[in-house]
């Protein structure tokens, strides 16, 4: 399994609306993917973002990565939507949970 972990602020005064429109866009196209296994959102209280999609292996993480409506909404982030952003692609160390 691959994580990814995508966290970002907004940029002042962002069209929020198209924003959560694109998101969800983004949501719909990752869950359509191959080897897509799961995409949440969250808001922290300091305005912060975070976004974890969890893809089954490298590959079709890198088919996500790569596809071109993703990539066009990432260009539209970074010109109209936010300020900064970090992307960080783990490989869980352990994966246990509760109740088995």
């Amino acid at each position: 399994m691959v994580v990814v972990v995508f966290r970002s602020r907004i940029r002042e005064g962002a069209d929020f609306a198209a924003l959560e429109e694109a998101g969800a866009r983004m949501a719909e196209l990752a869950r359509s993917m191959p080897g897509f296994i799961s995409y949440k959102d969250f808001a922290a209280a300091d305005g912060e973002y975070v976004s974890i999609v969890e893809f089954v292996d490298t590959q079709t993480l890198l088919a996500w990565r790569n596809h071109p409506e993703h990539q066009a909404v990432q260009a539209r982030g970074r010109r109209e939507f936010m300020s900064e952003y970090r992307v960080q692609v783990c490989t869980p160390l352990r994966d246990y949970r509760f109740p088995p």
